[in-house]
């Protein structure tokens, strides 16, 4: 993969990875369409998602400082904080990881045979759109996100572990249903993936100290990551206006353009 192409799906993950169009099927399709070795996709994958987690990080700094304040507090003063709303969200974010981190180390190796697959990556991006066009029917209201509320958007978020099945489209959607604030549901969304990323640029890490890179794919990765990283960001900042506008649903005809699109293109 030289530069251009590195540069190129590097701004593909940036974007889609926060509007619910699924990075993780565009970058598989991208692949294939730009002529890009798939063998080592995942690594490249877990770096650029890497760069749209810095984005996020950099956009809820505000939130996740009161988060970490409040963990070390209730390390502290356990019976003190143990009502605080912070520890109480941090406890949501930890349950909510359980169902992803479960499919990942039992699910692996299926979850990247799909990206193998074109194909059946297209599907999946048709799936995305009707589980976005369904929010149009949603009514969320005020609700909190409680114990349950969170283990199913956990649920879903492990489903979107699938190439072509968008995360935040999942998350955002499933929290619609559940009658929770676009806000709310939104910034959960957000918040609850930050440890997942993390932990499977971890595990990347540990493969690649294995196998080593070379400085070609090294100059490649770094330019993925920071056109990600930009992109990233500013696709966030957005997709929370047009969330906040009720126009999620509206990103359906888009996955649904993109899936027919491959379905045509790779059975021909």
């Amino acid at each position: 993969m030289d530069l251009l192409q590195s540069f190129l799906l590097g701004l593909l993950q940036g974007i889609t990875e926060f509007l619910p169009i699924s990075s993780s099927g565009h970058l598989a399709l991208g692949k294939y369409l730009l002529g890009g070795e798939l063998e080592g996709g995942i690594t490249f994958e877990v770096v650029v998602h890497f760069g749209t987690l810095c984005s996020i990080i950099i956009y809820y700094r505000e939130a996740l400082s009161n988060l970490i304040k409040a963990g070390l507090a209730f390390i502290r003063r356990p019976k003190e904080m143990s009502s605080d709303p912070q520890v109480k969200l941090i406890g949501l974010i930890v349950l909510s990881m359980i169902p992803a981190l479960i499919v990942g180390l039992t699910l692996q190796d299926a979850v990247e045979g799909i990206f193998m697959d074109p194909f059946l990556v297209s599907v999946m991006l048709i799936v995305t759109g009707f589980i976005l066009f369904l929010t149009r029917f949603a009514d969320p209201k005020e609700g909190e996100i409680g114990w349950g509320k969170s283990l199913l958007i956990g649920i879903a978020q492990s489903f979107a572990m699938i190439p072509g099945i968008s995360r935040s489209g999942s998350t955002i959607s499933t929290a619609l249903y559940l009658g929770i604030s676009r806000e709310k549901a939104a910034n959960f969304s957000f918040l609850m993936v930050i440890p997942v990323i993390a932990g499977a640029m971890l595990l990347q890490i540990l493969e690649l100290s294995e196998v080593g890179i070379n400085n070609a794919q090294i100059g490649s990765l770094v330019v993925g990551f920071v056109t990600a990283f930009v992109s990233g960001y500013y696709a966030l900042k957005y997709l929370i206006i047009i969330l906040m506008k009720k126009g999620f649903h509206y990103f359906a005809w888009y996955c649904w353009a993109v899936g027919i699109f491959g379905l045509i293109y790779f059975t021909l």
